[in-house]
């Protein structure tokens, strides 16, 4: 049942996601909202949505290591797992101009994460600063594209339905998010508990990898088509989003108590990914993520998962 429970949970986290990112985007239209707040905006939020109920859910319940694992886990499978697997398929090049800004940012808040959670809480105050952040980060990258006058991200997008449906596709969404993550909090909670391993394994391999399916599917998708002229930046933005946004709302509502062996082991692999990331894609604006550096990509995150099982017997 529990196994039921777990699936139940994936499918309607990513039907959710998707309505809510249709739903929004359409109302968007109706509302003359351009594609740059868009896509900065409501599709950011939308596609990290999943993650944001399930560690809000699983920390309000009392299951603070899903609530971190999950946000660790899924920048790990970001990098090291996505990436991977679309370098092997087709090797990604770097074009984006502003990726050194991005990386630096990512890597700045990923040591602040670091740093706050060295009392072992990442506690209220801790999140107002993440979302403060997040918000100057958004304006920032609104502002920046304006003044270089992207005037095809300043257009609004055409509603792609009626208002009705529209308002339909989000409440749904947000029942679909809602019951999506209670059954896969329930679910993973009551495996880790019958195989004898810490719900913080659980978080980190199982719910991550399956958080970050959709991105994984796009990204193979992308990379049989071709196109992944802003692939990295993409995964740049996500991993920043799921630290500012994630943990920063989720620690506004209640205080999460950090399992100790993620200053031990997982947070040092997050940081390491991260790191590696950097050196892959130098020349900045030239660089190319090659196959041989996605399969070495690959089997870091094979690495780690099997480490952390190995690591993680109760």
């Amino acid at each position: 049942m529990d196994i039921i429970y777990l699936f139940l949970g994936f499918v309607l986290l990513m039907l959710a996601g998707d309505f809510l990112v249709r739903g929004s985007v359409s109302l968007a239209g109706h509302f003359k909202v351009s594609k740059l707040v868009i896509g900065l905006v409501l599709v950011s939020f939308g596609t990290s949505a999943p993650e944001l109920v399930v560690s809000l859910d699983a920390a309000i319940k009392g299951h603070p290591d899903i609530a971190i694992g999950n946000v660790i886990g899924s920048n790990i499978a970001n990098i090291a797992l996505v990436l991977g697997l679309t370098a092997i398929i087709l090797p990604v090049k770097v074009k984006k101009k502003a990726i050194h800004f991005d990386w630096a940012v990512m890597m700045f808040i990923s040591l602040l994460f670091y740093a706050f959670c060295l009392n072992f809480k990442l506690q209220l105050i801790e999140g107002f600063l993440f979302v403060t952040i997040l918000t100057a980060f958004i304006y920032r990258s609104i502002r920046k594209s304006r003044k270089e006058k992207l005037k095809s991200l300043e257009e609004s997008i055409p509603p792609q339905h009626n208002m009705f449906f529209s308002i339909v596709l989000v409440i749904l969404a947000a029942i679909g998010l809602v019951y999506g993550a209670e059954f896969l909090v329930k679910g993973a909670s009551n495996i880790a508990l019958k195989l004898g391993v810490d719900e913080r394994i659980i978080s980190v391999s199982v719910i991550a990898l399956g958080t970050s399916l959709p991105e994984l599917a796009t990204s193979i998708a992308a990379a049989i088509r071709k196109e992944l002229d802003i692939f990295i930046g993409n995964i740049i933005g996500s991993n920043i989003f799921n630290i500012l946004a994630i943990l920063g709302i989720t620690s506004i509502v209640k205080t999460i108590d950090i399992n100790p062996m993620v200053l031990k082991f997982d947070i040092f692999w997050m940081l390491g990914t991260s790191l590696l990331l950097f050196l892959f894609i130098l020349p900045l604006r030239k660089g190319v993520v090659t196959r041989w550096k996605g399969l070495i990509f690959v089997s870091i995150y094979v690495l780690y998962i099997y480490l952390a099982f190995s690591t993680g017997l109760i």
